[in-house]
């Protein structure tokens, strides 16, 4: 299960950033939810899910649509906390804690902790769809995406840290440099976050310096 330093710090990363790109976010009327949905469908895709072809499941581009779906599900909550990250980190230890398998949606009551990882990706985006988010959904879907909560945590700030990153050196200008020594920042990426210890001290800022010193710009 999520620890509370490491929700403090996801949601203290996910308002930063969402600060870097308008400081006015809470109140900006953003489609979080909507992000979310498109991004499950996106895993569906990698998943795979048609009947008439061969299709092999993805889970690498699985697992990156779920980090990328829990960064907009953690902006509609601290919305939902009104930028509160300590209430926010409250409320999503204590729905963790509950570890439901179930919930009812437009009248039907889906038992999740027993469907199978397609049947609950579509689940989550119906949710997200109708405008709500459920965590302990989402926790099942990372569970059979074959990711620890501690693997979340890692992949989710590197994430994060990276998008700072493009931020910081020219991203929304268009002169930053994707590709370094022929390879994409994301592959450098997975280096940086192999080569540190996810619980050490000042994780969020080990990864930045990592990607820092491998910068050409």
């Amino acid at each position: 299960m999520l620890t509370q330093v490491q929700l403090n710090t996801m949601l203290t990363l996910q308002d930063n950033m969402n600060k870097k790109v308008n400081p006015d976010w809470l109140n900006a009327g953003y489609g979080y939810l909507r992000a979310a949905m498109v991004e499950s469908v996106e895993a569906i895709e990698h998943h795979g899910w048609k009947w008439w072809k061969a299709q092999h499941k993805d889970l690498s581009q699985l697992q990156m649509e779920c980090v990328d779906i829990w960064h907009f599900a953690l902006s509609h909550l601290l919305i939902a906390y009104k930028g509160d990250i300590s209430a926010t980190a409250m409320a999503l230890e204590s729905e963790l804690k509950a570890n439901h398998q179930s919930l009812c949606f437009d009248g039907t009551t889906y038992e999740f902790g027993n469907a199978d990882l397609l049947d609950n990706l579509e689940l989550m985006a119906g949710l997200a769809a109708a405008k709500r988010f459920d965590v302990s959904l989402f926790l099942r879907i990372i569970e059979q995406s074959e990711m620890t909560s501690d693997e979340l945590y890692r992949q989710y700030v590197g994430k994060n840290i990276l998008n700072f990153f493009r931020q910081d050196h020219g991203y929304k200008e268009g002169s930053y440099i994707k590709e370094w020594q022929g390879r994409e920042d994301n592959e450098h990426l997975v280096e940086v976050l192999e080569a540190l210890n996810a619980d050490a001290q000042g994780y969020a800022d080990l990864v930045y310096q990592g990607l820092a010193e491998r910068y050409p710009g």
